[in-house]
C-alpha cells in the first residue's frame, strides 16, 4: 500500500468511528445519566423522606442497597437475554419500567414498602450496565474501548453535576404543591425522564454495526473486519472462544469481582451519603447542598475523561487502575480526619470521586481483554453483579456505623480500605503485564 492510500485508509477509518462514537455513546451516556440518578436520587430525598416516614440511618441505607440484591441475581440472565434479543429491544423497554418503578418510590410509606421498590428497581435495571458494556464490544476494538467506557461512565459523575441543584431546587422548592412532599416530586419528576428515553430507544438504538442504517456498506465492513481481525489475533497468541462456564473457573475473573467491589464500594459510599455529609459539615440548605455537590462531580467528571484518554495513549491498564485506587482510598482516608473543615473534607472528596471514577471506567478494558464470545457476555455480567453487591455493602454498613457511631469517620476508614485492597488486588491479577496491557 501508497503512503497516499494508507494515510486515507486511516482518515477513513478515524471517520467512522467517529460517526459511530457520535452516533451512540452520548445516547447511552444520556441512558445511564437517567440511570444513575434513578439509583441514588434517595440520597437527596432522604433529607427529607428519612424525617418524614420515621427512618433510622440503617433503615436507610439498608433500603437504599437492596436495589443490588436484584440486581445480583438477575443481571447474567439479562445479559444472556440481551445477546438473543438486541440492544434496542431490550434496553428500551427496561428503561420505560424502571421509570415507572423509579417514580412509584413516592408511594411508600415505611420500611417494607422502601425495600420492595428498591428491590424490584434493582431486578429491572440489572440488564443496563452490562448490556451497554457489551454492546460497546460489539462497535470498537480494545484500541477504542476505554475511552469509549470512560465517556460513557462519566455519566455517573455528571449525574451529580446535573442532578443535585435539580434535586436540591426540588426539596427546596416544591413543598405545598399539590398533594405531594417535596420527597415524592424529587422521585416523580426524576422517574419521567427515563421513561420517555426508553421508548425513543425503540426507534433509536440499532442493535449492531450490520444492522446500522446510518453506515455506509464500506463503513460497515471496517467496523465488522477490524472486530474479526482482533478475535483472530487473540486467538494466535493462544486465545481461544471462550464458554459461559470458563467464566466460573476463572481465577483472574473472581479477582476481577474482588476489584470491582472496592470500586463500587466507594462509588455508591458518595452516591447515597455525600449530601448528609455536606449537611452535616457545611449547610443545612437544601438548595445549597444540591449545588455544593457539583464540586466533587465535576471535578471526577473531568478527571475520567483524561484518565481513559491517558490510558489509552500509553497503552496501559494496570497502574493507571491501581494508582487512581490508591488515590481514592488515600482522599478517603484524609476526610475521615477528625475535625477536618467542612470545605476541606469536600475537596478530600472530590479527590475521592475522581479515583474512585477513573478506576471505574478504565477497570472494564480489562475483564474484555481475557474473554471472548458468550464467555464475554456472562464474564461483564458476573464482574458487575458480584461487585455491586457492594451497593448493598456499602449504605448498610455506613448506615450501621452512624447509628452506632452518630458519625461518618469509620464509615470513611471502611470506603478507604475497600479501595485500598481494590489496588492492591488490581496489582496481584494484572503481575503479568499482557493481561493488562492495551495493543
Amino acid at each position: 500500500m501508497s503512503a497516499a492510500s494508507a494515510q486515507a485508509a486511516e482518515q477513513f477509518e478515524a471517520a467512522t468511528y467517529a460517526k459511530v462514537t457520535w452516533r451512540i455513546v452520548p445516547y447511552l451516556f444520556l441512558c445511564y445519566l437517567l440511570a444513575y440518578v434513578d439509583r441514588v436520587n434517595v440520597g437527596f430525598a432522604k433529607l427529607q423522606m428519612q424525617t418524614d416516614l420515621h427512618m433510622s440511618d440503617a433503615v436507610y441505607g439498608a433500603g437504599a442497597g437492596v436495589f443490588f440484591i436484584g440486581y445480583f441475581f438477575f443481571e447474567i440472565p439479562a445479559n444472556m437475554v440481551l445477546r438473543k434479543l438486541g440492544a434496542r429491544r431490550w434496553i428500551g423497554p427496561i428503561m420505560i419500567v424502571w421509570g415507572m418503578v423509579s417514580a412509584c418510590t413516592l408511594f411508600v410509606k415505611g420500611a417494607y414498602s422502601f425495600y420492595l421498590v428498591r428491590f424490584v428497581l434493582g431486578i429491572v435495571e440489572s440488564g443496563f450496565f452490562p448490556g451497554v458494556i457489551l454492546y460497546l464490544t460489539f462497535w470498537y476494538t480494545r484500541k477504542h474501548r476505554a475511552k469509549m467506557t470512560a465517556a460513557f461512565m462519566t455519566a455517573i459523575p455528571l449525574s451529580g453535576v446535573i442532578a443535585g441543584p435539580i434535586s436540591g431546587w426540588i426539596l427546596a422548592r416544591m413543598g405545598g404543591v399539590g398533594q405531594l412532599a417535596p420527597w415524592q416530586w424529587l422521585f416523580l419528576a426524576e422517574g419521567i425522564p427515563s421513561f420517555i428515553a426508553g421508548w425513543i430507544t425503540l426507534y433509536y438504538l440499532p442493535d449492531s454495526p450490520l444492522k446500522s442504517k446510518w453506515l455506509s456498506a464500506e463503513e460497515k465492513s471496517l467496523v465488522l473486519r477490524k472486530l474479526d481481525e482482533e478475535e483472530a489475533l487473540k486467538r494466535e497468541a493462544g486465545g481461544r472462544n471462550h464458554r459461559i462456564v470458563d467464566v466460573f473457573r476463572s481465577k483472574q475473573i473472581w479477582l476481577m469481582c474482588v476489584i470491582y467491589f472496592g470500586i463500587v464500594m466507594g462509588s455508591y459510599g458518595l452516591g447515597f451519603w455525600l449530601p448528609q455529609v455536606i449537611k452535616e459539615t457545611i449547610s443545612k440548605d437544601p438548595l445549597k447542598i444540591g449545588w455544593l455537590s457539583v464540586i466533587p462531580w465535576s471535578v471526577a467528571t473531568v478527571a475520567m475523561v483524561l484518565g481513559g484518554r491517558h490510558s489509552d495513549v500509553k497503552g496501559e491498564r494496570r497502574w493507571h487502575v491501581a494508582g487512581f485506587l490508591f488515590l481514592g482510598a488515600g482522599a478517603f482516608a484524609a476526610s475521615a480526619i477528625p475535625g477536618i473543615p467542612g470545605w476541606l473534607g469536600l475537596l478530600t472528596l472530590a479527590l475521592a470521586a475522581s479515583g474512585i471514577g477513573c478506576s471505574n471506567s478504565i477497570f472494564w478494558a480489562l475483564p474484555t481483554e481475557v474473554l471472548s464470545g458468550a464467555a464475554a457476555a456472562a464474564g461483564i455480567a458476573w464482574i458487575n453483579s458480584v461487585g455491586n453487591l457492594a451497593g448493598y455493602v456499602s449504605p448498610f454498613v455506613v448506615g450501621q456505623i452512624r447509628d452506632r457511631t452518630h458519625s461518618m469517620v469509620l464509615a470513611l476508614l471502611v470506603l478507604s480500605f475497600a479501595a485500598l485492597v481494590g489496588g492492591l488486588v488490581t496489582l496481584y491479577v494484572t503481575r503479568k503485564q499482557g493481561a493488562a496491557k492495551a495493543p
